[in-house]
């Protein structure tokens, strides 16, 4: 059986107190969905923010005094958000799983169009080196093309479509849990977080 998950890797941030979050390693990735717990919504919250938390530059405003303000600010006034993550692929029959690599963002599932539909080929990330190549009827997944005897996945085209398909909707499932949760841990942001978490994953909007 093959799986297709959209995967946040979880940002280092030792001592956060602003919010409940959940007992996630560090730079490991958190499944997103519907199912998440309030906790696991927080922490893919508290990532989504400190992938985007910078200084203010080009004419932002400053950063606000107040630490929930602070932390929040890159996130809710940049205009070009970023979502250190993607998709993973399982193939639970052989044990073999790709993981998308180092500055992969999730707005870069994109790029999985042009294998089923476009160019055949697409690349996510480095260390590891993922690859996808539609061959045929057939999509080959080459889990790092940096190492010579990689372990690879195959599967119809057609099967690939409907799984990227229940990935987008697994995601836009956990928008829909951004906004009550933004109500209850920071109701002075609650709108406008929801939108940039949104808009980080490149999801439209939330589903109603």
């Amino acid at each position: 059986m093959i799986v297709i998950q959209p995967v946040l890797e979880i940002q280092a941030r030792d001592g956060f107190a602003l919010w409940p979050v959940a007992g996630a390693e560090p730079y490991a990735f958190l499944p997103l969905s519907g199912a998440l717990s309030p906790a696991e919504v927080g922490t893919a919250v508290m990532s989504i923010a400190a992938c985007n938390d910078c200084e203010p530059d080009d004419g932002r405003p400053p950063r606000p005094a107040d630490p929930l303000g602070a932390f929040l600010h890159g996130l809710l006034t940049m205009d070009d958000l970023f979502a250190s993550g993607g998709l993973r692929v399982t193939d639970t029959a052989h044990g073999r799983t790709l993981l998308p690599g180092c500055c992969n963002g999730m707005d870069e599932r994109s790029d999985w169009a042009e294998v089923v539909d476009g160019s055949g080929w697409a690349s996510f990330g480095h260390d590891p080196s993922p690859l996808a190549e539609r061959l045929g009827d057939r999509v080959r997944l080459t889990v790092d093309t940096e190492q010579d005897d990689s372990p690879v996945i195959e599967l119809q085209v057609t099967r690939l479509r409907h799984l990227l398909a229940r990935a987008e909707r697994d995601l836009r499932h956990f928008t829909h849990l951004v906004g009550p949760w933004a109500a209850r841990h920071v109701p002075d942001h609650a709108a406008a977080t929801t939108a940039a978490v949104a808009r980080a994953l490149a999801v439209p909007s939330p589903v109603r």
